[in-house]
């Protein structure tokens, strides 16, 4: 296969890691060239931070490092606001004036596009249209970047996800052993994410673990803060083995393609 040039939209630091390092350092070693855009520096996110320190430029820096980690060629941030925390983004006096989940979608979108059209990209993943679950800057994401492959002309568009089906299966089982905070609501990802029927792409990346391993430990300032575990420090936890298994696959819908369509390469052909 000839290099391509493939750009992966994310809405903050550390998303990158969690859904699409695998497959990004995969690309790499295969040749192709990797980019990496951020929509925010993820400056509202929780984190434990020494006094004098800006949380956006920690977390950029962070971005950098796990972009390095996986073999990118170029990393850009479009400069918007993180929306916060908050799964509905809060009240709009609790946002900064430019977040991303406010943002002008045709504005954002030309400006992705001018990316795209740069590095004359192959394919572009963004979310699927849930946001995964359901963070508005996720949700942008996915608004912002179909809008961005159709003014560039970007022939393959992949939404980032996960098979939610052995997701809610493991979930229910779990909390038949483990007692989760009572804000966790496992019923939530009923409708989060994608439905296994729906996923056209099954990407193996287990031989990427250890890149995908370093892209999350990267993330520093996001496995600390809060009262619990946070998500990406329990990930951290998982023996090498159990997390080639764990994090071995990652997900994607291409919605162009027919449905029952099964490919295990960003870049394979469907059968004519």
């Amino acid at each position: 296969m000839p290099p391509r040039t493939a750009v992966f939209f994310h809405a903050h630091p550390d998303d990158e890691a969690l859904l699409t390092a695998g497959t990004m350092a995969m690309l790499a070693a295969e040749g192709h060239r990797v980019v990496l855009v951020t929509a925010t520096a993820g400056e509202r996110g929780l984190a434990d931070m020494a006094p004098g320190e800006a949380l956006g430029e920690t977390r950029l820096k962070e971005l950098y490092q796990s972009a390095a980690v996986l073999g990118c060629a170029r990393v850009e941030c479009l400069g918007y606001g993180d929306s916060g925390l908050s799964p509905k983004g809060g009240s709009a006096e609790e946002r900064p004036d430019n977040a991303f989940m406010d943002a002008d979608i045709e504005e954002a979108a030309k400006a992705l596009a001018a990316i795209l059209q740069e590095e004359r990209a192959d394919l572009l993943a963004i979310y699927d249209p849930a946001g995964g679950y359901g963070h508005p800057d996720h949700v942008q994401v996915h608004r912002v970047g179909r809008r961005a492959a159709e003014i560039a002309g970007t022939e393959i568009v992949l939404e980032a996800t996960v098979n939610r089906d052995p997701l809610v299966r493991l979930l229910k089982l779990a909390t038949k052993f483990y007692r989760f905070p009572p804000e966790f609501d496992v019923r939530t990802f009923e409708s989060a994410y994608s439905p296994g029927e729906a996923i056209t792409h099954r990407v193996n990346v287990r031989r990427y673990a250890r890149q995908k391993r370093a892209s999350m430990s990267a993330h520093v300032s996001q496995a600390s803060g809060g009262d619990s575990d946070r998500t990406l420090a329990v990930m951290l936890k998982v023996p090498g083995p159990l997390y080639r298994l764990v994090f071995g696959t990652e997900w994607y819908v291409r919605r162009d393609l027919p449905p029952g369509a099964r490919l295990r390469h960003p870049f394979e052909r469907w059968p004519e």
